[in-house]
This record gives C-alpha cells, structure tokens and sequence, in this order.
C-alpha cells in the first residue's frame, strides 16, 4: 500500500520509559501517524526490524549497551530507514546529533520537555512535522484523537508585507546579499553549496530550521570545513563579503539594512508556517531591504515555508533559483516555490552555488 493511503508507522527507540510515553502521545495526535512499537535499547530495537520495518525510527544518542551513533551507522549501512535523532541537545549533546546527521539522520529535534503549555504544542508541531516528512525523504545506502493544531502563521506574524512598489524602490548598491532556505536534509545541502562558495563570495544569511543548541555546533562545524567563515547570527551581526550567518535555532533572523550596509535582527516570535526560524521571515525581509541586491535560494525541506517570500522577492526584482527534485532529500518547499512561479532556475545542488554567485 502506498505512503500516501495509510498511516505512517513509528518505531521509538529510548533507553527512558518516560520519554517513550511522552513521545507516543505526541505522536498518536496527528491521525497519519502510528506507532508501530517502542524499544528501550537498539537490541530490542533490531529484533522488532525484522518482524516488521518501521517507516520511520526516533533515536536516542545516548543509552546502554548500544549508543545511538553505532546503531544509525549499521541501520544506514545494512538497511537504510529514515531516522530522526531525538536527544537532550546540550552543547556535548548538539556535537553528537551533529554527527548523527553526517552519518545519516535525517533530522534532529530536542526531546520534549514538560516546562510549558507552549513547548508542549511547539513539539507536537515539531515532532509530527518531522516524521511525515523523515518518512518522505530519499534515504541513500552508506557503507488516535485529532492533533490539535495552532493557527499556521504566515511572515505577516514577524514583518507585515509591503506592496510591491515599495519593494521595487529599494536603492540599488554594488553589494549583493544571498538569501538561503532549508530544512529536511538541508545540512549535508548546505555543507556542499557553502564548500564551493569562494572566499570573496557575496554575504550570505541562511535559515535552516534546527532546534536551539545545535545551530552553532553546525556553524562551527561549516566554518572549519569551507574557505568562507561560517557562524551562528548574532543579532546585529553585519552581513559582509565571505561569511555565511545561519539562524540561531528558535529565533527568526531577518536582514535590514543601514544605509548602503546590511545586518540581521535576530528577535523571537510566534512559529511561521510551523517553524521557528522561518525561510518565508528571512526571505520577505530580503525581499523589503535588498530588493534586486539579491539573491534568493530555496534548498531540500517539506511544506512549503519559503515559497511564498522567494515569490516576493522575485516580485522585488531578486534573482531566484530552487533546488531540482532530483537532488532533493525531500521535494516540498522547492516544489512549492516552482508551482508559485517563484523561482527563475531550478537546479540541481551541484549548480546551485554558482548560480548564487554570478545569477545576473
């Protein structure tokens, strides 16, 4: 039976009864979900593989007999099945998930915590987002009750929206500004597009949605590997030639402008179109204070954040490109920016870095 003509089965993977209560509650909300069973170690987990193959497996990093990292590896390597790591994303915490995602993961997420109301809905969004879309993604071989849904706000929530003549009025400079979106598989994407970015490269400001305590370990991963400097944005941190700033996990990051100079707003805010930070914020801002300074690339994710501000900024006179399906862990918000007429170029990832650097 197709995907699309049944729930998606779970398997749960922790070492802590109560993390595997909480998360099968969670996840039983959204009625295209079911879970397919729970395991306290990847023994036990291994054993239910081979009576029934899950769809989509959560996983912890850290528990006995068998960590999390060994087990993704043989699961990638023996028998591919689209993992999201779960953990408690401390800094150590962060560094592990990190390479979880190297290894093959295809998301990370923090485990929920009970503090809040707030982070309570945050993380059923969260977690029942990024299973529905683990469970469509392009895994590569490598040696109950309805949930209740918050209201899915749009950018209007973080910027409100200019008309477009006030978008194209923006002053022309000879400084041109990189706008970029991801989200499911976006950072091995990302790892690629920024490797081949020259040192001299235009700024960029990137929104990969990633849970907090684990954006500057990616950072900071990023900056050791290419020959521009890649860093966690700090708000009022200049956008300049040579460096890449990527969105701080749950904080939407804009970019502004102060005369012929660029900077991003780092500033909380309600979830838009369920993330916290949003592709479409970042991409409506660029739109309003770059203009045709601008470039604009959409990357691998499901739903469809970003798609609506790459059309506005289009609309602003940037140059737009998406990335093609082919090359896509999960063809979402490509897919939606294309049926949007929001994209000039669809290229596959290999290209997109230089059409980022010369579009015009």
């Amino acid at each position: 039976m197709n995907l699309e003509d049944r729930k998606i089965r779970v398997l749960i993977v922790d070492d802590s009864a109560v993390v595997r209560q909480t998360l099968s509650s969670i996840l039983q909300t959204d009625p295209k979900i079911e879970i397919m069973g729970t395991a306290c170690d990847p023994y036990i987990a291994a054993k239910k593989i081979q009576n029934e193959v899950p769809d989509v497996i959560t996983l912890d990093i850290e528990m006995p007999r068998m960590d999390g990292l060994t087990f993704l590896k043989k699961i990638m390597t023996q028998h591919p099945i689209p993992v999201i790591i779960i953990s408690s994303l401390t800094e150590e915490g962060s560094l592990s998930a990190l390479k979880a995602m190297e290894y093959g993961a295809v998301d990370v997420i923090a485990k929920p915590r009970m503090d809040t109301r707030q982070f309570i809905e945050e993380s059923k969004i969260r977690l029942c987002e990024a299973v529905k879309a683990a469970a469509h993604a392009r895994i590569k071989q490598r040696l109950s009750p309805i949930m209740k849904v918050e209201p899915k706000l749009s950018a209007d929530a973080i910027l409100p929206k200019t008309s477009s003549t006030t978008l194209s009025n923006v002053t022309k400079t000879t400084d041109i500004v990189i706008a970029v979106g991801a989200s499911t598989g976006g950072t091995e994407a990302l790892r690629v597009f920024l490797e081949a970015m020259p040192e001299d490269c235009p700024g960029i400001v990137i929104v990969q949605h990633m849970p907090e305590n684990f954006t500057r370990s990616f950072a900071n991963r990023l900056n050791e590997l290419c020959k521009i400097s890649v860093k966690e944005a700090e708000n009022g941190d200049s956008v300049v030639n040579g460096r890449a700033l990527i969105a701080p996990g749950n904080k939407h990051t804009l970019l502004k402008r102060s005369g012929d100079k660029y900077y991003v707003e780092v500033k909380e805010g309600p979830l838009v179109n369920r993330h916290r930070p949003s592709v479409d914020v970042l991409f409506r801002s660029t739109a309003r204070y770059a203009g045709s300074n601008a470039v604009g690339i959409i990357m691998t994710g499901m739903g469809d954040d970003g798609a609506k501000g790459l059309l506005e900024m289009k609309e602003a006179g940037a140059k737009t490109a998406a990335q093609d399906e082919q090359t896509c862990v999960v063809y979402g918000m490509p897919k939606e920016a294309v049926k949007l007429g929001a994209a000039d170029r669809v290229l596959p990832l290999e290209k997109l870095s230089l059409f980022a650097i010369s579009p015009f």
